[in-house]
């Protein structure tokens, strides 16, 4: 069975169990405002689909996820709101589902990308593989609380405050990724693992990641929730406009010196 979303940088199929939806919004598969809500949606339903026992996201292209669409944000940031409220819906609609969660990353792994993997059950990377929080130089906050299930509190904030990515490799050492593979190999390792769980019965898979969900520390949701509110502070200042019409333009961001203190 496939889902025809693809207007939306997206596609659906499900087969013997597995639920498997592919990213696919060239260049850089960074999702606009709709597009955010419709993957909530979607990821919402495949929970609820009968039949479907385990679910695989994916990506097409360069990379898994560079996250929000800073171009619609430039053009029109008052949209900030709802794009925050679609990605919470999306990384809560992983964490929060009935169904297992899996997903396969290659390539760039940024913003909202790092919200997909870190709400996630198990992550695969191939070995070109990299995650980023850029959005201290984007002007926007978020994305602390799901890289810190993945990784530990310092490395977190190492890559917060510098904006420096960490590769595959070293994201198995930390233990955040199940296993590296080859880019070839990426699909097929994820699909192994989920035809493993497909195998399992239904019911006790939904309360086991129930259970689980129930004894982490603290709550996902809410941490990102509290992130969010200072991305909204974010986006009253005046550096965070300047940062994304850098990014934008291809250039340096200019901060003047007040900005600095």
């Amino acid at each position: 069975m496939t889902s025809g979303l693809g207007q939306h940088g997206f596609t659906t199929t499900i087969a013997d169990g597995i639920a498997e939806l592919v990213l696919n919004r060239p260049p850089v598969n960074a999702l606009d405002d709709a597009g955010w809500h419709a993957l909530a949606d979607e990821i919402e339903r495949l929970g609820t689909v009968q039949g479907a026992r385990v679910i695989v996201i994916r990506s097409e292209g360069r990379g898994f996820c560079a996250g929000v669409d800073i171009k619609e944000l430039n053009l029109h940031p008052e949209k900030i709101v709802s794009v925050n409220a679609g990605n919470y819906r999306t990384f809560r609609a992983v964490h929060r589902n009935a169904l297992p969660v899996i997903v396969a990353v290659h390539g760039f792994v940024l913003g909202g990308g790092i919200g997909i993997a870190g709400a996630a059950d198990i992550v695969v990377a191939s070995d070109c593989a990299t995650f980023g929080v850029p959005e201290v130089d984007r002007g926007a906050m978020g994305g602390g609380a799901h890289l810190q299930r993945l990784f530990p509190v310092q490395k977190v904030r190492m890559m917060y405050f510098t904006g420096e990515p960490i590769d595959a490799a070293e994201a198995y050492r930390l233990g955040a990724v199940e296993k590296v593979v080859s880019k070839d190999e990426l699909r097929e390792a994820a699909l192994r693992i989920a035809r493993t769980i497909a195998t399992k019965s239904t019911a006790m898979i939904r309360l086991a990641k129930e259970s689980l969900n129930g004894i982490e520390d603290g709550n996902l949701e809410d941490k990102y929730r509290w992130e969010q509110g200072f991305t909204l502070q974010a986006y009253s200042e005046k550096d965070s406009a300047e940062t994304r019409k850098a990014f934008v333009e291809k250039r340096d961001a200019r901060f003047d010196a007040a900005s600095r203190d």
